[in-house]
């Protein structure tokens, strides 16, 4: 949980309130947030693999993917999508030109999965267009239909995707998990200051250890 616990920050922000746990509840399900070869390639206007802990992230999220699916534990993934031509893409791609890499028919290959973090049958594939999960898709009523209270949460990028699922979540009155391991960023700066802010505001940054302890607890499916 770099940037949480040790930031210069942390003892203002309690002593004023913030930095409260949520803490875990009943039914969790896993959200992996837009996972491709474009955050982990070199030369890719979204790679992130110069930053250690985004280098690590990936076997880490490995390693709660396995922990979910022995449990039987819902398990959502997002991926970015866009028509030919980014008509849909709004002004998300006024500002960043970078998310071409998800056009129809682009041939860069950097929307392809990562080896070993592949969605499987039964598992829910949540395609987005904006930064948050839960904009524009599906994402809110299946959890409603599962009961879900608690989404454990890792991805890419901190400061992006992962932060505005994360924000959304809490909206929601879901108690979102962030490993903080298991995201990516590419600037350490940047990453760090955003899961201190989450912590702070919005979610519980949590060890990769505690997210598997909690993951491979037995979850049962509601009638």
């Amino acid at each position: 949980m770099s940037g949480v616990n040790g930031h210069a920050d942390s003892a203002s922000y309690r002593a004023s309130g913030f930095n409260n746990r949520i803490g875990w509840g009943s039914r969790p399900a896993l959200l992996l947030i837009d996972v491709c070869k474009a955050y982990w390639t070199p030369g890719s206007p979204l790679d992130t693999s110069s930053n250690p802990a985004s280098a690590a992230s990936l076997d880490v999220m490995r390693r709660l993917l396995t922990a979910a699916r022995k449990s039987q534990i819902p398990i959502f993934w997002t991926q970015v999508a866009y028509r030919k031509g980014m008509k849909d893409a709004g002004l998300f791609y006024a500002k960043a030109k970078a998310l071409s890499v998800w056009e129809d028919g682009n041939d860069r290959g950097l929307d392809a999965l990562v080896e070993g973090l592949e969605p499987t049958e039964g598992e829910e594939v949540v395609i987005k267009r904006h930064p948050s999960a839960f904009f524009g898709t599906e994402l809110l009523c299946t959890l409603n239909l599962l009961n879900v209270d608690t989404l454990v949460i890792c991805g890419v990028s901190t400061s992006g995707c992962v932060r505005a699922s994360t924000l959304d979540a809490m909206c929601y009155n879901y108690r979102p998990m962030v490993v903080g391991s298991a995201c990516g960023d590419r600037s350490p700066a940047i990453h760090d200051a955003n899961l201190f802010d989450m912590d702070a505001k919005m979610a519980d940054v949590v060890s990769e250890e505690e997210a598997i302890e909690h993951l491979s607890r037995p979850w049962v499916a509601s009638s």
